[in-house]
């Protein structure tokens, strides 16, 4: 089989990652690079030996020699650009979250459903050794029924500025930033049970704190402090159909004397914390016990999910592998963050759809 003649749409920091484990695979071909800035195109595909660069998107899905695509750009493209690319003959691997909103995330699950084409979304999280290793304790029945799971992504100085910070553009704040991720990997080793309510809050109480001086942290190249409206904190509890719950909370800024990721879940025969780093506890001869698996990395490994997740995508796209985050998980994932916020907005619990 021919190696997969891949193009990039988008050229940021993102864009760059799925590029280094593309160049990484053997039976990928690095095509084409598309970015509305057409001299960054280019540059970027010097850099990485693509024979093309485009000015637009459209450009690079017209190009009938390209097989699949990723779409690496800001959030309100990613649902445009994947119907796009699906109904231009292209498999699909597009970055999270899905969409902005659960409507447009549908316009994509229609579009794959319609098509023979892989639509694969970009939960890198998924694919670190961690979560595979525990999803497979979990798909062995060894914690039993999982009914219920906690979510934490913390950060404490503000949010990084530019179109983050323009809820047009992104959708929202560190909810559809950072707290897709943590809630996408609950709801995953969960076994993707269908929500059906959620109780949610969001604040605007600290704003993008570019008061703070005294820590570190990332800001885009646009960064400007007059322009914020998106929540720096959310939290909420997600019930599901099989009787299973999550709390989840996010912050972009919080007072708290310390940051970090948690994901944790429960069964009746065994829990586990995902982040920061895997442990496992179970009950052995009337004995509580805690077992901490022998692998490469407890915890999330950056290059690694991004290796396995392109890796993985590929074979999808050649017919040698499952697609494990298809369009309707994106789809249910983006119900929830949209359930958070109508809740919040509406000060009580909503039912889902």
């Amino acid at each position: 089989m021919s190696a997969l003649r891949i193009g990039v749409i988008g050229g940021g920091a993102i864009a760059n990652l799925h590029l280094t484990s593309y160049a990484k695979n053997p039976d990928v071909e690095i095509a084409a690079i598309a970015d509305v800035n057409a001299d960054r195109a280019a540059t970027v595909a010097a850099q990485w030996g693509a024979s093309r660069s485009y000015g637009s998107p459209a450009e690079l899905l017209a190009d009938a020699d390209i097989d699949a695509v990723s779409i690496c750009t800001w959030n309100n493209t990613h649902a445009e650009l994947a119907v796009a690319a699906v109904e231009a003959g292209k498999h699909v691997l597009v970055e999270k979250p899905l969409a902005r909103t659960y409507a447009e995330a549908r316009t994509v699950q229609e579009a794959a459903e319609k098509s023979d084409r892989v639509v694969s979304v970009g939960f890198v999280r998924r694919f670190s050794t961690n979560c595979r290793v525990l999803k497979s304790f979990i798909d062995e029945g060894r914690l039993g029924d999982i009914y219920y799971a906690k979510a934490s992504a913390i950060r404490r100085v503000g949010n990084p500025g530019g179109w983050f910070a323009d809820k047009s553009i992104s959708g929202g704040g560190p909810l559809i930033d950072v707290g897709v991720h943590v809630i996408d990997l609950c709801w995953y080793l969960m076994g993707s049970p269908r929500a059906v309510a959620v109780s949610g809050n969001t604040y605007e109480r600290l704003g993008n704190r570019s008061n703070i001086t005294s820590l570190p942290r990332w800001k885009v190249a646009d960064y400007d402090p007059a322009k914020n409206d998106v929540e720096d904190m959310a939290n909420a509890v997600v019930r599901f159909e099989n009787g299973a719950s999550l709390m989840v909370d996010v912050s972009y800024s919080l007072h708290t004397p310390s940051e970090g990721l948690n994901v944790s879940v429960y069964g009746d025969r065994g829990g586990a914390q995902l982040e920061p780093e895997l442990q496992i506890a179970t009950e052995v001869l009337d004995t509580v016990v805690n077992m901490t698996p022998q692998i490469r990395s407890g915890t999330f490994d950056g290059v690694d999910g991004f290796d396995t997740e392109i890796n993985w995508f590929v074979a999808a796209c050649r017919g040698e592998r499952e697609n494990i985050a298809p369009a309707w998980h994106g789809v249910e994932v983006q119900k929830i963050l949209d359930g958070i916020y109508a809740s919040a907005d509406a000060g009580r619990e909503i039912a889902l759809d």
